[in-house]
């Protein structure tokens, strides 16, 4: 029962005379749950994979491949934000005592690493990363492998003001950078592929090649529904036949043609079903429909006068449409919005505007089809973590193919989140209850998470051939997080 508080006269917030002093015998660090994703990676076979398939350098004296990748990942999970940040890690020694490591690489040998990369060498570590991302996979049962495999594709622009990266060019948004290519694991929200190409490169570049690649990663590690998603850049219609003809289903985002528009009005009222979304259905309940909060921005726009465009609905249709590049029959699932056009109080007049998926799943509803397409628009969120949550998306360094590592590598720490979330356990009794801590961890913002699990601050103890990682804080996620150190 919470205690009454009376008013003491002055601000509560007030200055408490403090001595500050340097702890001689206890020693702690900021970022007591790196000590956690540090087993995690021990337990996983990553360091063997990228060692094994990594050959870089001719002598470690005294870091491995491994130890640079990981040192970069490690940065980025305790909240580096560029490479300068390794020197307040390489000289905190508590911090070293709880990776248990005598030293790690410092920024100017960081970035020396990224620059020996070659677009093979990049290539072997995706290769090693999806190795192991296998064995986690693997180790999720059988309810995991027997769901659909969803693979995203979609592009993005990392700009830079830099004037000598080699590999930049200008985007079509007028943007001096790179444009990477990602295509993600929408299940569990990992990357798979990351490629950095030049910034005037069209987002769809390489595209399929990398979506196969995917297909057989995830068919490896044993699933056998795999669904290909993008939007209208991603519908490359001399593929489509290959994947049918695969058994890999594909919803895509289609290019709104004058021809398409015409034979969709051409399609007779009855062929066209009101659309429900997700969000209206929470204001439906058995006593009808409940009060929505009140509009504050549309509101404004009126009062204002300003020119509005307002949905009134959405139809849904479908039609079969062969594309020229094609020798099969594909299914156009057509979204109308029936759109109003306001100024201020004013209706000017009614418009129509068309959205088109194409897709080779004759089981799906039109409706269905249409959710798949607007839930690619997640990979839009994981886009945005990678960017500025990670800060994986960035160009450190000075050519094409090192910013390329660094993205992987930096990239590597979100993974490392999913991979934790994975490994924790499920028990049968409290199934519910895990499973949703697990999908909490892996739809957690990178931020949180650090908050949450990694930027706990934990005594580190050496006692002979002990390690102790002490925490002297308590946070929410910390049941979660001895769950997990249990597993490991």
């Amino acid at each position: 029962m919470a205690r009454k508080l009376r008013d003491s006269g002055c601000p509560v917030l007030r200055r408490t005379p403090a001595r500050y002093e340097i702890a001689e015998r206890t020693q702690a660090i900021a970022h007591g749950g790196i000590g956690v994703v540090h087993d995690l990676v021990l337990g996983s076979g990553l360091v063997e994979e990228i060692d094994t398939r990594l050959k870089l350098l001719k002598v470690h004296r005294p870091y491995h491949e491994s130890d640079h990748v990981l040192n970069i990942a490690y940065n980025v999970m305790c909240g580096g934000r560029t490479l300068d940040d390794l020197e307040l890690l390489r000289n905190d020694e508590v911090f070293l005592d709880a990776l248990g490591v005598e030293a790690i690489p410092d920024p100017t040998t960081a970035g020396d690493f990224c620059r020996r990369f070659h677009p093979a060498d990049v290539e072997a570590l995706m290769e090693a990363i999806n190795a192991t991302r296998l064995d986690v996979w693997k180790r999720q049962g059988p309810r995991f492998i027997q769901t659909t495999a969803r693979i995203d594709a979609d592009g993005s622009i990392v700009p830079t003001t830099g004037e000598c990266k080699e590999g930049m060019a200008l985007s079509h948004k007028g943007i001096w950078g790179y444009c990477p290519l990602l295509v993600s694991f929408a299940n569990t929200r990992e990357p798979l592929f990351l490629v950095n190409r030049s910034g005037n490169r069209p987002s769809y570049e390489g595209a399929a090649a990398r979506l196969d690649q995917a297909t057989a990663l995830c068919r490896k590690a044993g699933f056998t529904d795999v669904l290909l998603r993008g939007d209208t850049d991603f519908s490359q219609t001399r593929h489509l036949d290959r994947w049918t003809a695969d058994g890999v289903r594909f919803v895509f985002g289609y290019d709104a043609s004058k021809g398409l528009k015409g034979r969709a009005d051409g399609l007779h009222a009855g062929a066209f079903q009101e659309l429900t979304r997700r969000a209206d259905r929470v204001f439906i309940d058995a006593d009808g429909r409940r009060a929505r909060q009140p509009r504050v921005k549309e509101e404004f726009v009126r009062l204002k006068g300003y020119k509005n465009i307002r949905l009134r609905s959405e139809d849904v249709g479908e039609f079969d449409y062969r594309p020229r590049a094609c020798r099969t029959t594909y299914r156009i699932v057509v979204l109308r919005k029936n759109l109003t056009i306001e100024e201020g109080q004013t209706v000017l007049f009614d418009d129509v505007r068309y959205f088109f998926y194409i897709t080779n799943d004759r089981n799906l509803s039109a409706e269905q089809v249409v959710f798949e397409a607007n839930d690619r628009c997640n990979q839009e969120n994981l886009i945005e973590q990678l960017k500025n949550g990670v800060r994986a998306l960035h160009a450190p360094v000075n050519t094409l193919n090192a910013n390329w590592a660094y993205m992987v590598m930096a990239s590597l720490a979100w993974t490392l989140k999913a991979w934790m979330a994975l490994s924790l356990p499920v028990l049968p009794r409290w199934r519910d209850k895990h499973e949703a801590e697990r999908d909490r961890w892996l739809k957690m913002e990178f931020r949180t998470f650090r908050n949450a699990v990694i930027d706990v601050p934990a005594q580190v103890v050496r006692t002979g051939r002990r390690l102790v990682l002490r925490f002297l804080a308590w946070r929410p996620q910390l049941p979660v997080v001895f769950r997990l150190l249990d597993a490991l």
